[in-house]
């Protein structure tokens, strides 16, 4: 099969990396994708980066055992812990990542306050503190954590008082601080993006990297020759890490789709598709 046929590899914590998928599917649907979710081990918010940087190798060595030709980092988390570290493990594999898109909010911002949502770990990341360093000039930036809305969002729970609940908590205050654009630093949050406008209104911006890194992904495909140009519908397969049928509704909650997902099982820090049991 020549190379151009295989699929893109994409991995989040959990469902979050889903928003992504979308974004991908919408521009080259002809694609196919391997999409694996670490639900065993969601969120990695919390998680120490040495922590996330040892699952995001273990999904990925999983990963290139399906041939794929380009692994997107569909997670904020593991692109703050690992992204850098994989392209140095792997040199010959592109990868693609996710950025808080901090520079498109400060040229678009009227008021020069800006509110980033994301994981503490994104925060403490270097990948973050790049960014601002790099585009933040002259523009407040108010950061905040989220947490608990991850774990209701890989329920589906979308419109759910408690996911209501935390998003005022985070946004009333960065409103009464004057924000007028919204920086969603995290591949689970543009599911609320809905909630996230019934809140702060219309006249605010809210910017999801979705489309941006969908975007991103083709130019390096045609840049390493690996587009495919065959118009035929691209195939996508599902793998979790945690339980199959809670897994397949919320995809069908969150992007519309009926799909049949795959096990994986976490040994000895390696993804399998078949737990072994003794020794």
């Amino acid at each position: 099969m020549e190379k151009k046929s295989f699929p893109i590899g994409i991995f989040d914590s959990g469902v979050g990396g889903l928003s992504v998928l979308r974004a991908i599917v919408d521009i080259m649907p002809q694609e196919s994708v391997v999409y694996v979710a670490d639900q065993a081990h969601v969120p990695y918010g919390p998680r120490s980066l040495e922590e996330v940087k040892g699952f995001s190798l273990g999904i990925t060595e999983f990963l290139l055992k399906q041939q794929v030709k380009l692994i997107v980092v569909a997670c904020n988390t593991a692109s703050a812990a690992a992204l850098r570290y994989l392209r140095s493990l792997f040199p010959y594999v592109p990868f693609v990542g996710m950025e808080p898109a901090v520079k498109p909010a400060t040229e678009q911002t009227r008021s020069g306050v800006v509110g980033v949502l994301a994981t503490e770990a994104t925060f403490q990341g270097e990948l973050y503190a790049s960014v601002l360093e790099r585009f933040a000039h002259g523009v407040k930036v108010l950061q905040h954590t989220c947490p608990g809305l991850v774990d209701l969002i890989e329920k589906g729970l979308i419109y759910d008082d408690r996911t209501r609940r935390i998003l005022e908590d985070v946004l009333f205050p960065m409103l009464k601080q004057g924000i007028d654009t919204i920086v969603l630093g995290c591949t689970h949050y543009p599911f609320v993006i809905p909630v996230i406008k019934s809140i702060v209104g219309e006249g605010i911006k809210v910017i999801d990297p979705a489309p941006a890194v969908a975007r991103q992904v083709r130019r390096v495909l045609e840049l390493c020759g690996l587009y495919k140009e065959d118009p035929s519908q691209g195939l996508v397969t599902y793998y979790t890490t945690g339980e199959i049928t809670a897994f397949e509704g919320v995809i069908q909650s969150l992007i519309g789709t009926s799909v049949k997902a795959y096990p994986l099982f976490w040994q000895d820090g390696r993804l399998t598709e078949r737990l072994r049991i003794g020794p």
